[in-house]
């Protein structure tokens, strides 16, 4: 658990390097195994110990460690990719005929597996709007066995009042969900605002380098945690001592590399929100947002990603900008040192109502190159629109 006396940064330099990881080196060791062996035949069933590889080894524990730091949690499970984070408390909390309230904003992947895997059990999934706050009292029922958040929302950036959410869930004893992968657990502390289970994508902001796949599940109940292990240990679900390395290693230089990703992030988007293409910036750290109090209220900082919506403009337009871009790569994903950009409208899916932006969606990742060349980039991006002669329409218009 956390020093008061210490900032998280500090905290993160030094977590998980106690000399049984280490050897004595700064960092942990990279233990590969399958097979355990064990002292005596009775250690081979003694209850807690340490028998097969698939769950894990002093790599995993030095990271789950440090994972704990973050949000203060006092148990973490690590899975091999931030879906799984998602996925694997709901199935740890599902049952058949059980009854679901999940954000209308929440990430495609996780819909899917509400939708597609949810159904054989015939588990019901209702979808809420982000903006319920304690309205999420009339949606509850006595089946209901979880409510699952994403705050920011995923593409649109809406941000829920969590802690009137939980509030309300928790009275009626029904646990609460966040995924907080966009904050990566430092701007967001949704354990302190009264959610049960926190995850995250881990191959995002704390792996940082785009070259792994990888999730965290944390929690202060130990006895979600243990139903989470269970699940865990059922599925077979295991992390490679390799990619339990990486992100221990990027989690090192985490704070340092937000601080960078909010700078220029607000940096891009303020830009963007005075350009004649651009309709709105969908970023709850700008004054202009309409849930910029709450955001300011529950985090401490913003990250990198944020939405940017055109002025109308036919899908052509849209490709010509994005095709002209050198600096942003066109992917998924974010979190990584390099800027990345996608068009949003294709997977853009609501349930309870629908979304209409008045113009095409973008969503940006600024990753760590200077922002005055990331704005030059764009820059080339609105130029080439133009010239392809689908340039959007002045402010304001619909």
């Amino acid at each position: 658990m956390s020093d008061d006396l210490q900032r998280l940064g500090t905290r993160l330099a030094h977590a998980g390097r106690d000399r049984r990881f280490t050897g004595g080196g700064v960092n942990p060791q990279v233990q590969r195994v399958s097979t355990v062996l064990v002292e005596k035949a009775a250690d081979l069933y003694a209850p807690g110990a340490w028998t097969y590889g698939r769950h894990g080894a002093g790599t995993h524990e030095a990271l789950k460690l440090a994972l704990r730091e973050i949000e203060d949690a006092s148990w973490c499970a690590v899975v091999s990719s931030g879906l799984l984070a998602c996925t694997v408390p709901v199935l740890a909390l599902a049952s058949p005929n059980a009854h679901m309230l999940v954000t209308d904003a929440v990430y495609g992947p996780t819909r899917r597996f509400c939708s597609r895997m949810l159904s054989r059990w015939n588990c019901e999934v209702e979808y809420f709007t982000p903006d319920i706050g304690p309205g999420i009292q009339d949606l509850l029922r006595p089946e209901t066995v979880l409510v699952f958040l994403e705050s920011p929302g995923s593409m649109t950036f809406e941000i829920s009042d969590t802690p009137a959410i939980a509030a309300v869930a928790r009275a009626a004893g029904v646990p609460t969900i966040m995924d907080n992968t966009w904050a990566a657990g430092v701007f967001h502390r949704p354990l302190d605002l009264g959610v049960d289970i926190s995850v995250q994508s881990t191959s995002k902001y704390v792996g940082g380098c785009a070259d792994l796949l990888s999730g965290a599940i944390v929690t202060r109940n130990a006895g979600l945690g243990a139903r989470m292990m269970e699940t865990i240990a059922d599925l077979g679900l295991s992390v490679t001592a390799d990619d339990a390395y990486l992100v221990l290693r990027g989690l090192r230089s985490l704070t340092t590399r937000l601080d960078r990703h909010q700078a220029s992030g607000f940096e891009i988007a303020r830009w963007l929100a005075g350009r004649p293409e651009v309709r709105r910036v969908l970023h709850p750290g700008l004054e202009t947002s309409p849930h910029h109090a709450i955001w300011k209220r529950d985090f401490t900082g913003a990250a990198g990603l944020f939405g940017v919506v055109l002025n109308p403009v036919p899908r052509e337009g849209v490709h010509a900008f994005l095709n002209a871009l050198k600096l942003f790569g066109l992917g998924f994903s974010y979190g990584g040192f390099e800027s990345l950009a996608i068009h949003c409208d294709p997977q853009l899916q609501r349930t309870v109502g629908t979304v209409d932006l008045g113009g095409p969606l973008l969503r940006l990742s600024i990753g760590l190159e200077d922002p005055v060349d990331l704005r030059a980039d764009l820059a080339a991006g609105f130029a080439a629109m133009a010239a392809a002669g689908e340039i959007g329409s002045p402010p304001g218009s619909t």
